[in-house]
C-alpha cells in the first residue's frame, strides 16, 4: 500500500471554498455527495437526527467506527436536531436561509411536511440550490417505496446481469448509492455554475432507481432493440471472446481480454502458441467467437491450465495483451497502484483510499468525521439559537 506524494501545506484555494451545505443526511448516497464537496472546500453541516446518522452502527471496524461513516463523511461538522421540534427545525430554517446547498435523503414527502421542501426553499431563498435524492423519484406508485441499495440492485435488474449463473448474488458494493452520489454531485455542481451565470439557484433531483437504470443503458437497448438480453456469465464479457478468466497450473487466475482482430492474432501466436486458430472458421472475429465461446475458451483454458501463472503472465505481456489478476480485498490492501490519504479517527493515523481524481489543490489528510453533535454548541452559537442543550 503506498500514499501518494503530499504537499506540505494544504492547497488554497479549492473551488468551492466559501461555500456552505446543509446536509439533513443519512445512510449512503447524500452523505457520498456531501463529503466530496467537502473536500473540494465546501463547509458541510451535517444534520443529524438526535441518536445520529444510522450508519454510525453499520459496524465498528475502523478504531470502533463505522467503516461507512469514515468513508463518506470525512471534513463535515454534526449537529443533532430533532426536526419535529419547533426550535430545532427554526435553527435549521436559520442555517438553510444561509446555505448555498441544501441536500437531503430523508423519506418521501418528509421536508414537505416539514415545510422545508426543495420548491418551498427556494421560493424564500432564491440563490438556494437544493438536492433531493430518493429511491424511485417523485411520481409513480413507487415514488413512495423506501429503497436500499439491494433493493435496488434488484429491481432495477442490475443482478440479472451480474455475476454467475444460479443463484442472484448481491453486487459487492454499494454500487447504487455510490453511483447515486456521484450523479447528486455532478448535479449540484452544474447548478453552482449556473448560478453564477443567472444568479438564481436550482433543483436538482437523483434517484437511486434512475442513476441505476442509466448504469443498465447498455443491457436495456441490448433487450429493447436486439430483441436479447445479455446473461449472467461470471467472468466472462456476455459480448466479447475471449474475454474472462483462466486458470494457471499454480491455480491462479488471471483474466485476459481480446478487444480486435489485431490482439486476437497477437494472442494466438505468442500467448496460446496456436497461429492455426487464425485459420479456424470458429474464430473468424468476435461475433464467431462468442457463438463458439465454449470452444474458444475450451482451447484457451487448456494452455493457461498447463503453465504456471508467471509463464503466462510474461506472455501476456509480450503480446501486449490486457489482463488482470482476480485479486482479493487483502491484495488490494498491498497493490503498489493504490492511493490512499491519511486521516485521523480517534488518535489514530487511517489510510484511506483517495479520491480517484487528481488535482492541485486536494489536501495531503482526510478531514475527521466527526463525533455525533461535536459542533452543536458552536453551530447553535453561530446561528443565534440560544444555548439549550445542544452540543
Amino acid at each position: 500500500m503506498s500514499s501518494s506524494q503530499a504537499p506540505q501545506a494544504m492547497p488554497s484555494p479549492r473551488p468551492l471554498d466559501g461555500i456552505l451545505v446543509v446536509a439533513l443526511e443519512q445512510a449512503v448516497a447524500a452523505p457520498y455527495c456531501s463529503s466530496r464537496l467537502a473536500d473540494a472546500g465546501a463547509r458541510v453541516i451535517k444534520v443529524e437526527r438526535r441518536e445520529g446518522d444510522f450508519a454510525r452502527g453499520y459496524d465498528r471496524a475502523v478504531h470502533g467506527e463505522s467503516s461507512y461513516w469514515v468513508w463518506i463523511n470525512r471534513g463535515k461538522e454534526s449537529i443533532a436536531l430533532d426536526v419535529k421540534n419547533r426550535d430545532d427545525l427554526a435553527l435549521l430554517e436559520r442555517l438553510l436561509a444561509r446555505a448555498d446547498v441544501f441536500i437531503q435523503n430523508l423519506a418521501p414527502g418528509a421536508t414537505e411536511r416539514l415545510g422545508i421542501g426543495s420548491a418551498a426553499l427556494r421560493a424564500r431563498h432564491p440563490r438556494l440550490v437544493t438536492c433531493d435524492i430518493s429511491g424511485y423519484g417523485d411520481d409513480g406508485r413507487p415514488s413512495g417505496l423506501k429503497a436500499y441499495d439491494l433493493l435496488v440492485q434488484a429491481e432495477s435488474g442490475l443482478v440479472s446481469v451480474s455475476g454467475a449463473p444460479g443463484p442472484w448474488g448481491r453486487i459487492g458494493v454499494s454500487l447504487c448509492d455510490i453511483n447515486a452520489g456521484l450523479n447528486a454531485l455532478i448535479g449540484i455542481q452544474q447548478a453552482l455554475m449556473q448560478r453564477e451565470r443567472t444568479g438564481r439557484g436550482s433543483a436538482v433531483k437523483v434517484s437511486l432507481f434512475g442513476s441505476a437504470a442509466e448504469l443498465m443503458a447498455v443491457p436495456y437497448l441490448q433487450a429493447r432493440y436486439g430483441g436479447k438480453a445479455p446473461e449472467r456469465v461470471g467472468l466472462k464479457h456476455p459480448t466479447i471472446a475471449p474475454y474472462g478468466a483462466f486458470t494457471c497450473a499454480d491455480g491462479r487466475d488471471i483474466v485476459i481480454s481480446i478487444q480486435n482482430e489485431r490482439e486476437w492474432a497477437d494472442f494466438c501466436r505468442t500467448v496460446l502458441r496456436r497461429p492455426d486458430l487464425l485459420q479456424e472458421p470458429r474464430c473468424a472475429g468476435n461475433a464467431a467467437r462468442v457463438a463458439h465461446r465454449e470452444f474458444v475458451d475450451g482451447c484457451v483454458a487448456a494452455v493457461f491450465a498447463a503453465h504456471a501463472s508467471a509463464e503466462m503472465i510474461d506472455r501476456l505481456v509480450e503480446a501486449q495483451t490486457a489482463f488482470a489478476n482476480v485479486n482479493s480485498v487483502h491484495d488490494l490492501v498491498e497493490h503498489p497502484q493504490l492511493r490512499t490519504r491519511r486521516m485521523p479517527v480517534h488518535g489514530h493515523g487511517v489510510e484511506v483510499p483517495a479520491s480517484p481524481w487528481g488535482v492541485e489543490w486536494e489536501s495531503p489528510v482526510f478531514g475527521e468525521a466527526p463525533d455525533l453533535d461535536a459542533h452543536g454548541r458552536a453551530i447553535r452559537a453561530e446561528f443565534g439559537a440560544p444555548q439549550d442543550g445542544g452540543g
